[in-house]
């Protein structure tokens, strides 16, 4: 039985149960009715109420019929449930006696069938409809109680003790039944369990088999490929050889997700953390994938940190394949353009390091509901538009795994149509506290230039058997170690190679795990107790197909030397083979640089910030202070009858008053579009691991609802609702970039901002309110009354609204007056480092009244004057000014 039928089963199975149990308890429902009416028999109860509940016995076996026929269970379920509680319950209390008699009795059993029958939140709906309508019953049976029918004391006693009796034996039976349903699931549970472990274990198997199955041709694939590119040959050849050798590896790595996936899958992956050199693993990633990249017209551009160590402690092999995926896919996904690999690392104290991977690529992108399934096995996104692209769907789905299993965490950020974003960020221990430095790995071969092996050493007086049942393996391995010059036995069977070991003394034997009649565990063992043999102390080294962690902890618990996992390479089979052999009989040579065919890769060292702070052009900051904390703005729109601007770019305040002030121009502010966003973290993603995006009071523009919709199209964006407006959101923004400065992670920021942007004041008078009708913010009658009384508001920002503060009524200068002396009067509360007095449209010497009556409220350490943007500068028009300033926590 396969997987997809056993659910099915399991399925069907579970709807059978229900079936069944809907029956039963239905027909304890019917037998209470029907034991109702014998019971009001027995009471001698009046005709009515005997036919009425007869009616119900029919209407409830009618239900059950035709919901078990049409498998309507819970249909059923709620239509019987709803009769006996709305209609029955009530019937029988107020015709039944009331509190006098069984009624209340058979409430209990109303809402004990109601819990086991119904599901869902209708369950709950009906069990408080119960209890309110036997509220209501005895209600009126106190208060009116001539709508009831009485019993005489001696038919009460009879019909309770009935009624009793009955509702306790089927309270009971539902209970046994329930518990017997309980022990056949838990045992069916129990079976279905082992039977799912026993495919799963079938799966591994059978993906671990095929595996080895298929990495012994390939073996012979690459080592006979190998041995071409060793060859004087033309370059034509060589270039193919290059094309095999990269088409294998590939195909390699198809096979190893696969049998990824499974291990992942059954909980047999393991991490084997180890000391590695980063350049080394870097240079590996470049020269394969750099290849792929070409063949597409793609630029290849790798951008590292010179701080990165130079040796590192973790799992090289899996670091190395999730990198290797992540490029593999920017390849596959981008028709034009670059793909950047990025690596940044930031130290930490006693010894470890945090190292952030970017793939970057100018491909397709990925639409913003597919990002929840972009970590999901064998799921495709966008299936229609990339039919035509290879692959299994696996190495997302593999990464992400891997990635958690050593503790790390992953990103996704993507603009549809205009390309892709992965972050994976490891901690790692340092192993040398020396930088990696200026990193080159440019071409040491161009194009159509072969390298030239030289082996790494030789060893002419060494002996060495190998010993594999496929001959081809025997021919590989043997012409890969002929430039060593080592003495070479080949056999192809455990027999043979006890005869050899009877005879003859080896350096070093290479073993095949699985062949016929005595594997090589079998064989190692006899050759350890091999009576007269001349081996027993011989190094072992297991060469096999058999990849995964627990072959090879299996390997070394059966005593093997070491551990080759084909298909091989000459560079690998002699690195083990001299590690092994003893020194006197190795010749060191001068290896030639064997690195593979890379074109120049181009190295930068473009630093990213941890976490950007980022803004709107609302914020009303001094260019100085943006510069200096290197605080991101995106300007908003200013929409005029002439035309959209940028505000800030393509337009300036003075401007924009200039323009309101001729012949009553109109003109509104716009916050940029959820498209402008995504654009614009994209961007700034490329410069930053970490965006926090402050943004005007939410109540008071569409913003945040824009930002909050682009930022979730990347994992590595948060917005936050500054609550402010003008300067006081640009306080807010100084407050997170010195945070940033500080080496604050971006999580901490995100909640230290939450308390910190409540102590900022904001609040504005308003000179004219006919620009607030102007841009919409009041009505004109409003606007009308307030310039013949000389009203002037103060706005200010309460719950991320704009709100009436007070009513200021008079002439300007007394008005601006008042207006300080008021926000300023209680200095036992106000942070004294910076004030900024935000205007709009006013003259220095205006600005220094200001600042003469502020100096004699309270003196500032540093106050700050900032032209408001033209955004803000068009709600509020010229005249308007306003205090901000941070309160004492």
């Amino acid at each position: 039985m396969n997987l997809k039928k056993l659910l099915q089963a399991i399925g069907d199975c579970n709807r059978s149960r229900q079936e069944r149990m809907y029956r039963l308890l239905v027909m304890f429902a019917l037998i209470g009715l029907a034991a109702g009416i014998v019971s009001g028999v027995v009471a001698g109860e009046n005709t009515v109420n005997l036919i009425a509940m007869t009616l119900a016995l029919v209407v409830v076996s009618g239900i059950t019929y035709f919901t078990i026929r049409y498998h309507k269970i819970q249909l059923g379920a709620v239509l019987i449930a709803s009769l006996i509680i709305f209609f029955v319950l009530p019937y029988n209390f107020l015709t039944g006696g009331a509190i006098y008699g069984g009624a209340p009795i058979w409430f209990m059993f109303g809402v004990v069938f109601v819990c086991l029958v119904v599901e869902k939140k209708i369950k709950y709906v009906l069990i408080i409809s119960s209890f309110f309508l036997c509220a209501v019953c005895y209600y009126i049976a106190y208060f009116y109680p001539e709508l009831t029918i009485s019993h005489t004391i001696q038919v009460a006693y009879v019909d309770s003790f009935a009624t009793l009796s009955i509702v306790t034996i089927m309270t009971c039976g539902m209970i046994l039944f329930q518990n017997a349903i309980y022990r056949s699931e838990n045992e069916l549970a129990q079976k279905q369990k082992k039977e799912i472990e026993e495919m799963n274990q079938m799966q591994s198997r059978f993906f671990s088999s095929m595996s080895h199955e298929i990495r012994t041709p390939i073996n012979t694939i690459i080592g006979l490929n190998e041995m071409i590119l060793r060859e004087d040959v033309s370059d034509e050849v060589a270039v193919d050889a290059k094309n095999i050798q990269g088409a294998s590896k590939m195909l390699l790595t198809l096979i190893n997700d696969i049998l990824d996936m499974s291990k992942i899958e059954s909980g047999k992956m393991d991490i084997v953390p180890v000391a590695y050199d980063a350049g080394a693993m870097l240079s590996d990633i470049v020269n394969m994938i750099w290849i792929r990249a070409k063949e597409k017209g793609l630029e290849f551009h790798v951008d590292v940190d010179q701080a990165l160590p130079s040796q590192l402690f973790g799992d090289e092999v899996r670091i190395k394949q999730i990198l290797i995926n992540l490029l593999n896919n920017a390849v596959k996904y981008t028709q034009e353009g670059s793909i950047t690999l990025s690596i940044q690392c930031k130290r930490f104290e006693k010894g470890h390091a945090q190292v952030t991977y970017s793939v970057t690529d100018t491909g397709m992108g990925i639409k913003k509901e597919n990002i929840p399934y972009l970590f999901s096995a064998f799921k495709r996104i966008d299936e229609e538009k990339n039919r035509y692209i290879e692959g299994t769907g696996l190495g997302l789905s593999i990464v992400k795994q891997l990635v958690d299993l050593m503790g790390g965490e992953i990103a996704v950020n993507s603009v549809y149509t205009k390309g892709s974003t992965f972050v994976v960020t490891l901690q790692q221990e340092i192993i040398s506290e020396a930088e990696i430095g200026e990193l080159n790995l440019e071409a040491r071969h161009q194009l159509n230039t072969r390298e030239h092996y030289k082996q790494s050493f030789e060893a002419p007086k060494a002996y060495v058997l190998i010993v594999d049942d496929n001959e081809t393996n025997l021919m590989v391995a043997e012409k890969l170690l002929r430039d060593t010059k080592v003495n070479v036995d080949t056999v192809s069977s455990g027999k043979e190679c006890l005869k050899k070991t009877l005879q003859n003394r080896y350096d070093v034997i290479f073993m095949d795990h699985l062949m016929p009649v005595m594997d090589g565990i079998e064989c190692l063992h006899a050759i350890r107790k091999q009576p007269g043999g001349l081996n027993q102390e011989t190094p072992v080294v297991i060469l096999t197909a058999n990849a995964g962690g627990e072959n090879q902890a299996l390997y070394r618990r059966e005593g093997f030397d070491g551990y080759l996992l084909k298909p091989v390479s000459g560079i690998q089979l002699e690195t083990e083979l001299l590690r092994h052999l003893p020194k006197q009989l190795v010749n060191l040579t001068s290896a030639a640089d064997s690195a593979d065919m890379v074109e120049k890769a181009v190295f930068t060292h473009r630093k990213k910030i941890p976490v950007m702070i980022s803004t709107d052009s609302t914020s009303d900051l001094p260019k100085n202070l943006v510069e200096k904390h290197q605080i991101a703005v995106i300007p908003y729109r200013v929409v005029t009858e002439d035309g959209e601007f940028m505000d800030g770019v393509e337009t300036e305040t003075d401007g924009i008053l200039s323009y309101l002030e001729e012949k009553q121009n109109h003109a509104h502010s716009q916050p940029p579009a959820v498209e402008d966003y995504e654009e614009y973290f994209a961007e700034q993603l490329t410069k930053a691991q970490y965006i926090i995006h402050i943004v005007i009071a939410k109540n008071t523009s569409k913003a945040y609802e824009n930002a909050l919709e682009a930022s979730k199209t990347f994992d590595n964006v948060s917005v936050i609702d500054s609550g402010q407006m003008s300067s006081g959101m640009g306080l807010t923004v100084l407050c997170a970039a010195e945070y940033a400065a500080n080496g604050m992670p971006a999580d901490a920021i995100i909640k230290e901002m939450e308390q910190r942007k409540k102590q900022v004041k904001t609040s504005f008078v308003v000179t004219s309110t006919e620009y607030l009708a102007r841009s919409g913010r009041i009505s004109s009658k409003v606007n009308t009354l307030c310039q013949a009384f000389m009203i002037h508001p103060v706005i200010v920002l309460k719950n991320s609204s704009m709100k009436v503060g007070a009513v200021r009524v008079g002439k300007r200068g007394y008005v601006w007056k008042k207006y300080i002396a008021s926000t300023l009067r209680h200095q036992h509360e106000i942070d004294k480092k910076i004030l900024f007095i935000t205007y709009s449209g006013l003259t220095d010497e205006e600005l220094r009244e200001i600042e003469k009556q502020v100096k004699k409220k309270v003196v500032f350490e540093r106050v700050i004057y900032q032209k408001a943007s033209s955004a803000i500068a068009t709600n509020c028009g010229p005249g308007a000014f306003g205090l901000i300033f941070m309160r004492n926590s």
